[in-house]
Order: structure tokens, then C-alpha cells, then sequence
């Protein structure tokens, strides 16, 4: 299982948000390194973000990038957020870390899940 995972909810709808494209970053000394990228599946989850053959998580600064305008245009709606970027710590990097994010046309919200 990838150390870090994510879903999307379009609470708009109530459901799975299928078709969102999100970006795993590592951020390090203001430089942003890309390390993983997918899109999410009919459960509004990305499968194998960072697999085991990609080695595992350090401690830092992580950032989800959620393609948020792409989305709402592909189910026919404008958005007021063209892009969410969800940026958190990681201290241990035996943990797992889930990053859940619910959105809406017009809001989202995070927490740390399990």
C-alpha cells in the first residue's frame, strides 16, 4: 500500500468524485519535486500513488494537487476552485497517511483520515 493515500467526494452530488486528476509533490528548500501523479477511480481513490518500487516517504512538507476546474467541466459545472492544493507535514515516516478531500463547486475541506 502506497504510504500515502487520498480520495476525492463531490459532496455536490453526493458521490465518488471519478475523473480528478491529483499530483503527489515533495516540497524541499522552495523547490517542488514531482513524485507521483494518477486519477482517481469509480471510488474517488487513486490506486498505488507511490508504490512500494518507488521507495518510501521522509519526513518534509507533501503536497496533493487536485485538478479541480478539469473535473466540474467534465461533469458540466463551473467552479469558483480552478485547482485545490492541499500541503501538510509528515514527521513519521513509518506511518500511513490518508489526505481525504471534499469538494464542491463552490468549497472543499480536508482532514487527516486513516
Amino acid at each position: 500500500m502506497s504510504p500515502i493515500t487520498t480520495h476525492a467526494l463531490d459532496t455536490a452530488l453526493g458521490q465518488p468524485a471519478k475523473g480528478l486528476a491529483v499530483r503527489l509533490e515533495f516540497i524541499e528548500d522552495g523547490q517542488v519535486k514531482q513524485l507521483a501523479a494518477g486519477v482517481t477511480n469509480e471510488d474517488g481513490r487513486v490506486g498505488g500513488l507511490l508504490s512500494a518500487n518507488k521507495g518510501g516517504i521522509r519526513p518534509g512538507t507533501y503536497r496533493l494537487h487536485f485538478e479541480t476546474r478539469a473535473y466540474f467541466e467534465s461533469t458540466g459545472r463551473e467552479t469558483f476552485y480552478p485547482a485545490v492544493m492541499v500541503e501538510f507535514s509528515l514527521t513519521d515516516s513509518s506511518q500511513h497517511y490518508h489526505v481525504p478531500l471534499l469538494i464542491s463547486p463552490f468549497g472543499y475541506s480536508t482532514y487527516r483520515g486513516s
